[in-house]
């Protein structure tokens, strides 16, 4: 469930470069990155933990939709 969380995350993120700057969407995509490689380390020993990563990294997206959207208006 992680694993395939992240990978809809990718999705949002790449579409966040409507509504947010092109430098806010590279940054998110390096922390998805990072956070999928954990995910991928957490995977077989403890799935639980990719479940976790991915639930933040959909915090960290939403903050920085919402910042994004400000910055731009």
């Amino acid at each position: 469930m992680g694993i395939g969380a992240l990978s809809c995350l990718l999705f949002l993120i790449l579409a966040g470069v409507l509504i947010s700057p092109w430098w806010a969407v590279a940054v998110l995509v390096l922390a998805w990155l990072v956070l999928f490689a954990r995910a991928c380390r957490w995977f077989e020993p403890a799935p639980v933990k990719a479940a976790w990563a991915a639930a933040g990294g959909f915090v960290v997206w939403g903050v920085a939709q919402v910042v994004g959207g400000l910055w731009l208006w």
